[in-house]
């Protein structure tokens, strides 16, 4: 679907510092993470960080590496390499985790060790021996993980907070804790519109990670309100950047996430549209489009939308014509069959022996 190139109306093109604005972009695009199928193939160099810790780089990150009891903030996948069987994954999920380094819990020691190695942004295979991992006795809980499993990670670090910018999110209270998350979205929107697309992901994931679910079941009133406000925009912004990205799926979920907390969000049924249209989903599109339009009626992007929605309906209904009339055209027309001449004289000679006859039987009356 080809981006729209007029000037929008509110509410799509309002820009008041929490949603970026993103209908007159142009689509640029980057590689999504590596398939969640089996453990990446990583052709990099192998980087020993421990005697049974290495690492491989899968992209590369940007700025410092952590220090000792910084919050990190990432998403990573687990397989245990004897039988590739992946028994956590917190991008399906859509919940990053936070780990504090140096006070991580005790399967996570050869996890830690990697992510103090990495950048922000950084995405990394890590090899960790079964002594830093789940142990000699291994799991049988959740997750499930077998005596003596060495692990392979696929880890991403969002980013990270040292400990001299502020308090664990443990230690905060509500409104420090809401003000972190939006200092996040601000700095993501900055590096949006520089165009760094997967640095200003970095930022909003890490401001949701602040809006976690266990927070929000928490609050209630003028405090839920306030954690929405920060919450909900974060999540069609990462819906806009992953559209530019061309991960339209991924896009789709962040717009659902929005619409589970208010059916009616135009931003979120827009935006959700057009990933769905992009994948082909028209009718999925179509109702998206008519419902954002129900409470933005004036809004021209939306217009827009549905206008290439019906030419693209035609255009499909001109072509399957074309081919139906391919399959089933005019009947042919009959061909005359040749005169057996044969046949024909005789039939006249018969006749004409006959009226002989005939006359002959009239003169002997």
């Amino acid at each position: 679907m080809a981006e729209v190139n007029e000037q929008q109306s509110q509410p799509l093109g309002e820009d008041n510092g929490n949603e970026i604005v993103t209908e007159n972009a142009a689509f640029v695009h980057e590689e999504p993470p590596q398939d969640a199928i089996g453990p990446p193939r990583v052709d990099s160099e192998v980087e020993i960080l421990h005697e049974k810790v290495t690492k491989q780089i899968i992209k590369e990150g940007h700025g410092q590496n952590p220090s000792k009891y910084s919050t990190c903030f990432l998403h990573y996948r687990a397989w245990t390499e004897s039988t590739q069987h992946k028994f956590e994954d917190t991008w399906e999920e859509q919940r990053p985790l936070e780990l504090v380094l140096g006070k991580e819990k005790k399967e996570m020691t050869g996890l830690a060790i990697g992510l103090s190695s990495m950048k922000s942004g950084e995405r990394a295979r890590l090899h960790v021996g079964w002594e830093l991992g789940y142990g000699k006795e291994g799991s049988f809980s959740f997750p499930n993980v077998p005596p003596m499993a060495d692990i392979i990670y696929e880890v991403e670090l969002i980013g990270f907070d040292e400990t001299k910018e502020g308090k664990a999110r443990a230690d905060m209270t509500v409104e420090e804790r809401i003000g972190s998350a939006d200092r996040r979205k601000m700095d993501g929107n900055a590096l949006f519109k520089e165009d760094k697309l997967e640095e200003a992901m970095q930022q909003y994931e890490m401001a949701i990670a602040y809006m976690g679910d266990d927070f929000m079941f928490q609050l209630f009133g003028k405090y839920r309100d306030m954690a929405l406000a920060v919450k909900n925009p974060c999540h069609l912004n990462m819906a806009a950047c992953l559209i530019k990205l061309k991960r339209y799926d991924e896009a789709i979920m962040q717009c659902s996430i929005v619409l589970a907390e208010n059916e009616n969000n135009v931003k979120a049924l827009f935006r959700r549209g057009k990933a769905r249209a992009e994948l082909g989903q028209t009718d999925a599109a179509r109702e998206d489009f008519l419902k954002a339009r129900k409470f933005a009626p004036e809004d021209k992007a939306i217009a827009r939308e549905l206008r290439l929605l019906a030419e693209h309906d035609k255009a499909l209904y001109q072509k399957q014509k074309e081919i139906y009339k391919g399959l089933f055209g005019p009947r042919p027309e009959p061909k005359p069959k040749r005169s057996n001449w044969l046949v024909l004289f005789w039939h006249w000679l018969l006749s004409l022996f006959y009226r002989l006859f005939k006359r002959g039987g009239h003169k002997a009356d």
